[in-house]
C-alpha cells in the first residue's frame, strides 16, 4: 500500500482517514489547522507534521477532502505547500469543485513541479453515512497511470469507478448532485403536501421507501424529515455550489435544464434564508416556509 497523506479530517474526511488507518496504521501522515481535530486519527496511527509540504514529502499519495478550489489551491501552492515537495506524488481530490478549474490546477501544479506531481479527481457521494461504512460511490477521472496507482487507497474509502479524463469525476458529481437535490426537493415538497392532508409522514416515507419512490435519499433523509432534524450532515449550501458546476457544465454541452434552474432558484433563496448551514433535508422547511407565505 503506498504510504498516504491525508489533509481534510472533517466531517467527511476523518471517517475515511480512519477506514485507512484500521488497515494499514502507520502509513498516513496528515496536517490540518487544527491538530485537536486529527487527534482521532493520530490516536489510530497517523503521523501529524506542520505542512503541507511535510504531508507529500512523506507520500506518495495525498488526499484532499476539503470545500472547494480556493482550499484546494492554498494547499497546493501557498508556502509551504505541497509543490513544494521534492518527490513523485499523486494528489487525489475529493472535493467538488469545477472540472475546468481542476483541469487548470492540475496544468499549474505538473508545469511547476516538472511532471512530477499529478491530479486526479475524485469526487464522493454517500455522505457520512458511506464515509463511515466505507461505501462511497467515488467518481474518477484521471490519466490512466496515475488513476491505477491510487486506486488501491480509493478501494479503501468505497466503490471508485475511472469515468475518463480528467475533469469526469467533477462532471459525474455534478450530475449526482443534480438528482441528489431534486429527489431531497421532490420529497420535501411532498411530506409537505402529505402532512397537511392529515397522512402520517412517518407512514408515508416508510411506504413510499419500498415502491418506485424510494431512494438512497429518502432512506437516509426520512427520519430527519419525520423528526424535523435539520442538523448538519450534508450541509445544504454546498448545493449551491455544485448546482452551479453542473449549470455551467449544461452550458458547455448546450444541454436543456428546467428541472436544473429550478433547483437552482430553490437553493438560491434556502441560503438566503439563512438556511444554508442545516442538512440538505432543510429544504422541508423551506417548502413549509413558502407555501405559508402564499
Amino acid at each position: 500500500m503506498p504510504s498516504l497523506g491525508f489533509i481534510g479530517l472533517g466531517n467527511m474526511g476523518m471517517p475515511m482517514a480512519l477506514n485507512f488507518l484500521a488497515v494499514h496504521p502507520q502509513r498516513m501522515t496528515v496536517t490540518g489547522r487544527s491538530k485537536e481535530r486529527a487527534e482521532r486519527a493520530i490516536a489510530a496511527g497517523a503521523r501529524w507534521v506542520a505542512t503541507p509540504r511535510e504531508v507529500a514529502t512523506a507520500s506518495q499519495i495525498v488526499v484532499l477532502m476539503v470545500p472547494d478550489l480556493p482550499q484546494v489551491m492554498e494547499l497546493l501552492f501557498s508556502t509551504g505547500g505541497i509543490a513544494e515537495a521534492e518527490g513523485d506524488v499523486a494528489v487525489v481530490v475529493c472535493s467538488s469543485v469545477a472540472p475546468a478549474g481542476i483541469r487548470e490546477l492540475d496544468l499549474r501544479l505538473r508545469r511547476q513541479t516538472d511532471d512530477r506531481m499529478r491530479i486526479v479527481d475524485a469526487p464522493v457521494s454517500g455522505g457520512v453515512e458511506g464515509a463511515a461504512a466505507a461505501t462511497l460511490s467515488i467518481m474518477v477521472g484521471g490519466d490512466a497511470t496515475t488513476v491505477s496507482a491510487v486506486l488501491p487507497v480509493l478501494r479503501l474509502f468505497g466503490t471508485p469507478v475511472h469515468l475518463g479524463p480528467l475533469g469526469s469525476g467533477d462532471v459525474a458529481k455534478a450530475c449526482n448532485q443534480l438528482i441528489v437535490a431534486a429527489t431531497i426537493a421532490a420529497i420535501s415538497e411532498a411530506s409537505v403536501i402529505a402532512e397537511r392532508s392529515g397522512i402520517d409522514l412517518d407512514a408515508l416515507l416508510s411506504l413510499l421507501q419500498q415502491g418506485y419512490a424510494g431512494s438512497r435519499v429518502l432512506e437516509t433523509k426520512r427520519q430527519r424529515l419525520v423528526d424535523r432534524d435539520y442538523t448538519a450532515s450534508g450541509v445544504a449550501r454546498y448545493m449551491v455550489k455544485d448546482l452551479g458546476f453542473a449549470a455551467a457544465t449544461a452550458a458547455e454541452t448546450a444541454s436543456f435544464t428546467p428541472v436544473l434552474d429550478g433547483l437552482r432558484v430553490s437553493f438560491d433563496a434556502l441560503v438566503a434564508q439563512g438556511l444554508g448551514d442545516f442538512d440538505l433535508a432543510v429544504m422541508h422547511r423551506y417548502v413549509e416556509s413558502q407555501s405559508r407565505s402564499e
